[in-house]
């Protein structure tokens, strides 16, 4: 049976972190900035980790 492929779209948007964590960015920072705050955009400028309900999905997703 062939190699499960890694899904491309997850491989893009996470990394791993030394200790196994999953990083991620903030979404609502692409665009539509002018009615967000300086404080707000500032705020969702830096990475953060995924929930743990997410991290078996995403998991799944880099390591297939």
């Amino acid at each position: 049976m062939p190699k499960m492929k890694t899904k491309g779209s997850a491989k893009k948007r996470f990394k791993f972190t030394g200790s196994g964590k999953i990083k991620r960015k903030h979404a609502f920072k692409s665009h539509i900035l002018t009615k967000k705050g300086t404080k707000q955009k500032r705020n969702l400028t830096h990475t953060t980790t995924v929930d743990k309900a997410d991290v078996r999905s995403i998991k799944r997703q880099l390591c297939a």
